[in-house]
């Protein structure tokens, strides 16, 4: 089973994120706030992060870098989520591997999160 962590501050994305992936078959561990993301248990590496970029106690941005800093994380795919920010913007700041602005259509994001998934398995 692949797992996925999720950094979403609004509530109804994550959950209906969880929900979904879930039914997906996805191994899925949210978190709200990017303390709490800190905190999780760092010997588990999930198979694709992703990130929102406006969270109340910092920056989806600030966490990508972090991981891609990061020799154990640095590999892993980063899917960048923002109602506000711009997929250049984005991308100029955060070397993530896929942007999705929200709103967004599910089944869209899924095929996004498979190719990153597939793309990992196949390195």
């Amino acid at each position: 089973m692949k797992t996925i962590f999720i950094l979403e501050d609004e509530t109804g994305i994550r959950d209906a994120l969880q929900l979904l992936l879930s039914f997906e078959d996805y191994d899925v561990r949210s978190f709200s706030t990017v303390d709490a993301f800190n905190k999780r248990d760092n010997s588990v590496k999930p198979d694709i992060f992703i990130l929102d970029v406006m969270m109340p106690d910092g920056s989806g941005i600030e966490v990508c870098n972090a991981l891609r800093n990061d020799p154990e994380t640095a590999n892993i795919p980063i899917m960048i989520m923002s109602a506000h920010a711009k997929d250049t913007e984005v991308t100029s700041r955060c070397n993530a591997d896929e942007f999705v602005s929200k709103p967004f259509d599910i089944d869209a994001v899924l095929v996004k999160i498979e190719n990153l998934v597939g793309q990992k398995t196949s390195i």
